[in-house]
């Protein structure tokens, strides 16, 4: 799950597009291997220091590059950085960088420019959502962010081929969190200092595709780097058109216009029954939770748990997954979602029960809804099975409540920007793992100082044991602490959890070399596609 403050300097990257134009069917026609697939919405943006929206980041992944990076085994494995140290106070990080890396501009990459990027993205002009949310726990970067310091002492080039990395407290996640693309390295010959990239000349990054070409609703082409220090992909280009619609997805795929597609739920049946498109159907499972939430901060009465407790106990939550939205995906019984350190099959959030539900909003003072402000439940468009979900909770909320609640639909950058700045009321969206830690959806999510809490949920125990709990270094220590907390979430109803994610995508038998993880498919430094048969 899962960025948002530079909305208004994207627009004009957005609005006006880059380049000549490519179109997905010519792309594969004229000899180069290219792998086509649809990304649901124009990118947000081309700045690793400003991305946080899942689609961008699958994109840009295959363009910026950090120290470190996950592999298919869920782990944290090496990238720009060959091996690394860690000090026995845990406190201090060293990382000696590979040999040999360069930019795609042909510059080799020092510690320097690492040291660089880290001052340019915490630099408060930017305005980055995702430098102090990623990089707190180094010294120095939240007085960075906040401009009360001149820079990052705690993140240091020691020599060309050395970054060494000092904590505030020993951080047993912290590798995880620095896989996050603020962290990747950028050519400061290229990248703007205190604005946003909006140029295809500023994109320049480390990773095995280089952005060549990108037409704001049509696509974005991203061109193979030759001089990759992994080794030259064996793609010659990624072609992503901009397809919001699902069945026009499907349609592409199935004229021959796309080599793999996401699915709707919807969709599911139809190609199960399909004899051409069943044998190329694949699911994943994916660490993230959609969830229903409450905007304490833009709706005075959620700040009472007792209405928000009465609104998740109004909603059949087991009706929604498995009738409505067809047993797809999993029931959410709790916050943190499998494939997450911490993830308890055994958690239990609140049952539905219509009748506490009533006697508790008539409680807080609002008797068969009387009395509360308008309301509207909001979610992002152009996607049916998030609409379905949000039918069903407005229906559930009238005919267990009696409360009436208005659907409002938005645009997803327009989305993006009303949450992060604290203006949702009631909302259905979801969270995916960063890291696979319960951290990045207790803390991270939920705690009062959350970097993710933009809707007002505040509970001092819960702060407390999430605080234990993130300094402690024994992974043992911890569990107990965060299975506390999430007890304590689940019966303020903080969320409203409603289910884990599971992927289903069309997946043409040309494809090879794909590699997966949890966290979706990684750089495609190894994908080729034969010709089509």
């Amino acid at each position: 799950m899962k960025a948002w403050a530079f909305l208004l300097a994207a627009a004009a990257l957005l609005a006006a597009g880059c380049g000549g134009g490519f179109s997905e069917r010519t792309a594969n026609d004229s000899g180069e291997m290219v792998l086509r697939y649809p990304i649901n919405t124009n990118p947000t943006s081309f700045d690793p220091g400003i991305t946080q929206d899942g689609d961008t980041l699958d994109l840009l992944q295959n363009v910026y590059e950090g120290l470190v990076t996950w592999g298919t085994d869920n782990l944290v494995q090496p990238m720009l950085a060959e091996s690394w140290e860690v000090s026995d106070d845990g406190l201090t990080y060293t990382f000696k960088l590979k040999e040999g890396v360069k930019f795609h501009s042909g510059r080799t990459v020092t510690a320097q420019d690492f040291k660089w990027s880290i001052e340019r993205n915490t630099d408060p002009a930017l305005a980055s959502q995702t430098a102090d949310a990623y990089l707190s726990d180094i010294v120095g970067v939240t007085a960075k962010v906040k401009g009360e310091a001149e820079e990052v002492t705690g993140y240091k080039a020691i020599d060309d081929q050395t970054v060494q990395i000092t904590l505030k407290r020993p951080t047993p996640y912290f590798l995880g969190k620095l896989t996050y693309i603020v962290s990747a390295v950028i050519d400061k010959d290229a990248a703007p200092v205190g604005k946003e990239m909006t140029e295809l000349s500023q994109m320049v990054g480390t990773g095995p595709f280089k952005v060549e070409d990108y037409q704001r609703d049509l696509t974005t082409r991203l061109a193979a780097f030759d001089d990759y220090h992994g080794g030259r992909p064996k793609l010659d280009a990624i072609v992503r058109p901009v397809v919001e619609d699902v069945q026009a997805k499907l349609n592409k795929f199935e004229a021959g216009d796309l080599d793999f597609t996401m699915l709707q739920r919807q969709q599911i049946e139809a190609v199960e029954a399909n004899e051409k498109l069943k044998p190329m159907l694949r699911y994943f499972d994916r660490p993230a939770v959609w969830y229903v939430g409450f905007g304490q901060t833009a709706y005075a009465p959620f700040k009472d748990a007792r209405v928000r407790r009465a609104f998740t106990m109004a909603m059949d939550r087991k009706v929604i997954v498995e009738d409505i939205l067809g047993g797809h995906n999993t029931l959410a019984n709790g916050i943190v979602p499998p494939g997450v350190q911490g993830h308890r099959p055994e958690a239990k959030g609140l049952e539905f029960n219509p009748t506490e539900a009533k006697r508790l909003l008539a409680e807080a003072g609002f008797p068969e809804g009387k009395g509360l402000p308008p309301l509207k439940l909001y979610f992002r468009e152009q996607f049916r099975d998030i609409q379905l979900v949000a039918e069903a909770v407005q229906e559930s909320l009238k005919r267990n409540l009696g409360v009436d609640v208005q659907l409002n639909s938005l645009e997803w950058r327009t989305y993006l920007d009303k949450y992060n700045k604290g203006e949702l009321p009631f909302y259905h969206m979801r969270w995916s793992a960063d890291f696979l830690d319960a951290q990045n959806f207790l803390s991270h999510m939920l705690t009062t100082t959350g970097p993710e809490n933009k809707f007002g949920y505040n509970n001092p125990e819960f702060d407390r044991l999430c605080a234990e709990a993130d300094s402690l270094m024994a992974w043992e220590n911890r569990a107990p602490l965060y299975a506390k907390a999430e007890d304590i979430a689940l019966q303020d109803a903080a969320w409203a959890p409603i289910y884990y994610q599971r992927d289903a995508e069309l997946h043409r038998p040309e494809i090879s070399g794909m590699r997966e993880s949890l966290f979706g498919h990684l750089p495609h430094t190894t994908t080729s596609i034969a010709p089509k048969k």
